[in-house]
């Protein structure tokens, strides 16, 4: 029988065939220090817990809760927006609560996108955003641009020559995966420019609050006149690391907002009510548990990358998110970013996310993901530093370093 429309459309998963290396090479007792996936090894702030068990002990907490969110967990949601960003939001008509940014993405798609709708995506970028679209039956026109003055003039030629006209512009900064950060003037042509020409524009904010150096990473919906354009996704996964919890928000445009809510409305019944109340202390409550993680992923980062450093392998410092997007080692950029990868988990015992699963344009790097503590992120660098001691010891050259690589990955499948 033939495969399914919508899945034919979708790709080999790239990052399963890493993850199943990886699961062969711990069931075969190897100690694996993974730095594939973002996923916060730190526990949530003990308030919300102790409150997500009081409300669980509540027997009207265990009924439907609502697909657009509890009215109070709206409300701190606002208020959020409002402190950290001066601007406001009516919690009825312009946020709703999405079950982590992942779900809210993928029905926002569904609910905005008929067949063969034009979605500008970033290349390489975090897969949903093109994926979700994919999904929905758009097609995807790849923006290959990082967040420099480039960004607008590609913009520009990517609406002239795209036949229709675009639905809509995807933008992601903090980037997921490149780490890349932009201020406000970096929105505000955009803003402009989509406004003029009736695209919609949707911004990931996911990494928000993860950020290190320089000013804290600003909302697309501070632009004057971006609310008539623009919804914003936001989560609690990485900043309250809650990502298990899976709550996330969409705010802005209240359109979009009716749109999503409406999809939503035939599709779930919302997250757990204790889970939303327990959300809404993490808003509401201390916010000192910020800084901690904050301080938590800087001193990772800086022992990988000075460590990676020291090695001969020279990856940018990121300012923002808890990824490294590090370029491929030059003994080793033929084999791209998956053959590596699996050569660094065999040899190395490192475990990475190679480049080309966030798009074709991201097959030069891989991503690695600050979140082993100290003694493993250092044990990790020396791992890696004798990887790459012996290859690059005799001088090897590209060519010859791609061969035995493919021997060595051969031998671990």
């Amino acid at each position: 029988m033939e495969e399914f429309h919508r899945i034919k459309r979708l790709p080999p998963y790239v990052f399963a065939e890493v993850n199943a290396l990886k699961a062969a090479a711990r069931a075969r007792g190897e100690d694996i220090i993974d730095f594939g996936m973002g996923n916060p090894d730190m526990p949530p702030p003990q308030h919300v817990v102790d409150k997500l068990a009081e409300t669980l002990a509540d027997p009207r907490a265990h009924r439907y809760s609502t697909s657009r969110g509890i009215p109070g967990l709206r409300r701190a949601v606002a208020a959020y927006y409002a402190r950290r960003f001066g601007v406001e939001l009516d919690p009825e008509r312009e946020t709703i609560v999405t079950l982590g940014s992942k779900e809210g993405l993928a029905n926002l798609a569904q609910a905005i996108t008929s067949p063969g709708d034009v979605i500008l995506a970033p290349n390489p970028s975090y897969p949903i955003h093109a994926f979700g679209f994919i999904i929905a039956g758009a097609a995807i026109r790849s923006l290959q641009t990082g967040a420099g003055p480039d960004f607008l003039p590609a913009l520009q030629r990517a609406v002239r020559h795209s036949v229709p006209k675009p639905l809509a512009l995807i933008v992601n900064y903090p980037s997921n995966p490149t780490a890349e950060t932009v201020d406000l003037s970096f929105y505000e042509p955009i803003v402009e420019f989509c406004r003029r020409e009736g695209i919609w524009i949707i911004s990931d904010l996911a990494y928000a609050e993860v950020y290190f150096d320089g000013a804290p990473p600003p909302s697309i919906l501070q632009v004057p006149g971006a609310k008539e354009i623009a919804v914003e996704f936001t989560s609690l996964s990485k900043t309250y690391s809650m990502p298990g919890w899976r709550i996330g928000f969409c705010s802005g445009n209240p359109k979009l907002i009716a749109a999503l809510a409406r999809v939503k409305s035939y599709v779930d019944y919302g997250a757990f009510t204790p889970i939303q109340v327990a959300a809404t202390a993490a808003l509401n409550g201390p916010q000192d548990c910020i800084e901690e993680m904050r301080q938590r992923y800087r001193e990772r980062r800086d022992v990988l990358i000075d460590g990676l450093a020291a090695a001969g392998w020279a990856v940018p410092r990121p300012p923002a998110t808890m990824f490294a997007w590090a370029p491929l080692p030059p003994a080793f950029a033929d084999l791209g970013s998956l053959e590596f990868s699996k050569l660094l988990l065999r040899e190395a015992k490192v475990a990475v996310a190679p480049g080309v699963g966030f798009g074709e344009y991201g097959d030069g790097h891989v991503r690695l993901a600050v979140v082993e503590n100290l003694h493993r992120t250092r044990q990790a660098v020396r791992n890696i530093k004798a990887f790459l001691r012996r290859y690059g010891a005799d001088e090897t050259p590209g060519d010859a370093v791609a061969a035995e690589g493919g021997e060595a990955v051969r031998a671990a499948g």
